[in-house]
């Protein structure tokens, strides 16, 4: 099965993909991830959802997309030059964009619940994990994806990558599923 094939992209997606890659950027989601970020999302009406590392904000439309009017996206970009393409692309009021540290929002912010986590950063992902999955609504979700091998990873990441699942599946407050599809997913539902 071809699972690029008739996949509707969301309309600001192209833009922030194209000057994205006038600027050099090269990691955001795949359209799979987009496409199940999206899905997931528009199963959680009037939903708060903290996106951690907006890139671009090629996600951040795939967010959108599934978002009712009554939720709200907060989206977390250290890198301004990046933010700033998401920020003039996308013009919604839905979302609310902080170019920070991941780390000191995460910090600053971790008395707040979120009922859906996309964690696409260090922050989040491989440093103050336990944080962000104690922001995590019951019946939330906390969604990880680059888990499989990836052409662009530094030397070493991969162990951190099997580390960063290893002690997921440790954690007993939560189910798992994990996905060998896209680049490698991870979905998590709070207890």
């Amino acid at each position: 099965m071809d699972d690029h094939k008739n996949i509707a992209i969301p309309v600001l997606a192209e833009q922030v993909s194209r000057l994205a890659k006038e600027k050099g950027f090269t990691m955001s989601c795949d359209n799979l991830t987009g496409s199940l970020l999206r899905s997931l999302v528009s199963s959680k009406p009037k939903a708060r959802i903290l996106e951690l590392g907006t890139g671009a904000g090629y996600s951040t439309t795939w967010i959108l997309e599934g978002m009712d009017q009554e939720s709200r996206l907060t989206s977390v970009e250290f890198d301004e030059q990046y933010a700033n393409i998401a920020i003039e692309v996308i013009q919604d009021p839905r979302v609310d964009f902080h170019v920070c540290d991941g780390g000191d929002f995460i910090e600053k912010n971790k008395d707040q619940k979120f009922d859906i986590i996309f964690a696409d950063t260090w922050p989040g992902k491989f440093y103050l994990v336990e944080e962000v999955l104690e922001m995590v609504e019951p019946a939330g979700l906390y969604i990880i994806d680059d888990l499989n091998p990836q052409v662009n990873w530094p030397e070493g990441h991969g162990e951190k990558v099997v580390e960063l699942i290893d002690m997921l599946d440790q954690r007993g407050d939560f189910h798992k599923v994990k996905l060998d599809w896209s680049t490698g997913i991870m979905i998590m539902t709070k207890k």
